[in-house]
């Protein structure tokens, strides 16, 4: 497979995983959304469900979506990446940028999609939760065993799926993902994917998140925003940016080690 042919395949499937997964935390988070405080199982299903959609549309490439299980795949000693595709250095890198990349535009159109109640939003740490994770309780070290542990079962498990094949495939590794979500997710928020944190995070601080929106309203008419002055939207949190994407590098590599040992 051609580099090109790879990376289009990993940035549409990574990218459609994060729009589907972002659009979820909108929509529960941010005010005057139709699903908004619907909880944290609707948004475990919604991430689940937007990798089972980048798994299916990712297929040429065996939908890695995410650099932990590349390097899951690339520590398990494996000759190739997905059927045809030996593991290289290059087509590493590609595989890689390719979900880095994809990530940041599936965040930049999730943002699209609720730009609206972006501008409603008053909390602007709602708004970075929509595009990047933050632990519950901040320390660094506990947060980066969270992921470990997280990333270790999800990458785990993939590669288990390899050698005892169920024909549920992509419905597999999403229910995977609600179960590690449902389970593992409440200390960090479960990034368990450096690309599906680190491009949205990059997205966050270059899009124009703006200031809330003030809503008037006038005798006999329906309330109106009047959007103000722009203003920076808050910080992107990059002093923990460095937990998400390495706790599940870590994590997967060991999964990728183990497996050679379990199966």
């Amino acid at each position: 497979m051609e580099l090109g042919t790879l990376f289009v395949s990993e940035a549409i499937g990574t990218g459609v995983l994060v729009l589907l997964g972002a659009g979820v935390v909108a929509n529960v988070l941010l005010a005057r959304s139709k699903g908004f405080d619907g909880g944290w199982l609707l948004i475990n299903f919604g991430w689940g469900l937007g990798v089972m959609a980048g798994v299916y549309l990712a297929y040429k490439t065996g939908a890695h979506l995410n650099p932990a299980v590349t390097l899951g795949i690339l520590s398990s000693g494996a000759d190739e990446y997905a059927p045809g595709i030996p593991v290289t250095f290059p087509r590493t890198l590609t595989y890689i940028a390719a979900q880095i990349g994809g990530a940041f535009v599936g965040a930049c159109l999730a943002f699209l999609a609720y730009k609206k109640h972006f501008d409603a939003e008053p909390d602007a740490a709602k708004k970075l939760a929509v595009f990047a994770t933050g632990p519950e309780i901040r320390d660094y070290r506990w947060n980066l065993v969270t992921e470990i542990i997280a990333t270790f079962v999800l990458v785990l498990v993939i590669l288990a799926f390899g050698h005892t094949p169920s024909g549920l495939g992509p419905l597999a590794v999403a229910l995977l993902v609600v179960g590690i979500g449902a389970s593992l997710g409440g200390p960090t928020g479960y990034a368990i994917n450096p690309a599906r944190d680190l491009g949205p995070r990059l997205a966050h601080a270059v899009l124009p998140v703006g200031r809330p929106a003030r809503i008037t309203v006038s005798a006999g008419s329906h309330p109106q925003a009047d959007p103000g002055p722009a203003r920076p939207a808050g910080s992107s949190d990059w002093s923990y940016a460095w937990v998400p994407v390495l706790g599940p590098a870590i994590g997967g590599m060991l999964a990728g080690a183990v497996s050679q040992i379990v199966f």
